[in-house]
């Protein structure tokens, strides 16, 4: 990766909140202190209860790529909001991992915080209601979709309520992020099966990583309480999906980005 003048973030949800792969001005991904002839810092890894508090940790100019849809349609068509049709067809058996989100009314229905699973199953179905009612065709929610729900609305709310920080903050994919880095081609092996951990298809991307100037030391430490094997993966290569909008050579899908009803940009980087 090459160098930038600006803290350079790459985020991903986890169960404790946000996992955030960070790297300082004039660094490359090393992990082990600095390479000759670029002055720097390591990456850094680190867990946050809130995505505020992510953003409130690096400057006011980090450029931040996320892995969470951002800008929400009022009236969900066939394929989603337009991101997600454009990029599915280059992954090939990995599509699966990019859904639809259904409209803002649909992620708002219900704002609970759930104290019960029957609580949560009863948000999941309101949501699906709604969903079902502002979509054309009509369809409910994913649980996947659902449980992202919560964090989905972060973005958003900050994003509403701060206009400035729609040319920091960045939706990207990880798939699509792997693919773009791969020369264009995805990644032959899940990096889940049937819920777990598919080794293989993470030695995959961790190789992937390592061409792009990560230490393999770097990716192979455990990740921090709170976060998952593969959720620490997803923040490394959005991280490099950051340098690459902060140095002007990331594409947008689409190009250029739409809008939402908000004025939020609507696109998946990589």
């Amino acid at each position: 990766m090459t160098s930038t003048a600006v803290v350079i973030v790459g985020a991903d949800g986890c169960k404790a909140g946000w996992i955030a792969v960070r790297l300082e001005p004039d660094s490359t991904p090393r992990n082990a202190g600095s390479t000759p002839g670029n002055p720097g810092s390591a990456p850094q890894v680190e867990v946050f209860a809130s995505f505020a508090a992510l953003l409130e940790a690096s400057p006011d100019n980090a450029v931040v790529a996320v892995d969470m849809p951002i800008g929400l349609p009022e009236f969900s068509s066939k394929g989603g909001r337009g991101p997600e049709a454009l990029v599915r067809p280059l992954l090939g058996a990995r599509q699966s991992s990019v859904f639809s989100i259904p409209s803002r009314a649909a992620l708002y229905a219900d704002t609970s915080e759930f104290t019960t699973v029957e609580a949560w199953y009863a948000a999941h179905r309101k949501a699906s209601e709604v969903a079902r009612g502002t979509s054309d065709p009509p369809r409910g929610v994913s649980i996947q979709a659902f449980g992202i729900f919560s964090k989905i609305r972060e973005i958003d709310t900050l994003l509403i309520a701060r206009p400035d920080l729609r040319g920091r903050v960045f939706e990207s994919h990880p798939e699509v992020a792997f693919c773009h880095l791969n020369g264009d081609q995805a990644m032959q092996l899940p990096k889940k099966i049937k819920g777990s951990v598919n080794p293989a298809g993470m030695a995959e991307r961790k190789a992937l990583l390592c061409r792009h100037g990560y230490e393999m030391g770097f990716l192979d430490q455990p990740p921090p309480r709170g976060a998952a094997a593969d959720d620490f993966l997803d923040a490394a290569v959005m991280m490099l999906i950051a340098g690459r909008i902060a140095s002007g050579s990331a594409k947008p899908f689409p190009n250029p980005p739409l809008a939402d009803g908000f004025g939020i940009p609507v696109a998946i980087w990589a």
